[in-house]
């Protein structure tokens, strides 16, 4: 007879390989940001931050393939020299 896998167990073992114990980087700490990230971070609105980083010169956002993230350090920079966005 062949035995089938106990569903409550493979859920565990997902949960185990998507890194249960690793510590978690504070937001603050982190180099670079995802869209959501920034947008708690800085309270600015995720569609405004997709619009900003559309800008070919945007000089704080980072692709990877489509992924956009944001340069925590020069996006801080940003805001400081913004007067309105």
């Amino acid at each position: 007879m062949s035995k089938t896998p106990n569903v409550s167990t493979m859920k565990e073992d997902i949960i185990n390989q998507r890194g249960v114990g690793v510590k978690e980087v504070p937001i603050w700490e982190k180099s670079n940001l995802t869209i959501e990230e920034a947008a708690v971070y800085s309270n600015i609105g995720r569609n405004k931050l997709r619009q900003i980083t559309e800008d070919e010169n945007c000089k704080f956002v980072l692709w990877i393939g489509n992924k956009r993230l944001i340069k925590r350090k020069p996006f801080d920079e940003y805001i400081e020299k913004a007067y309105s966005i």
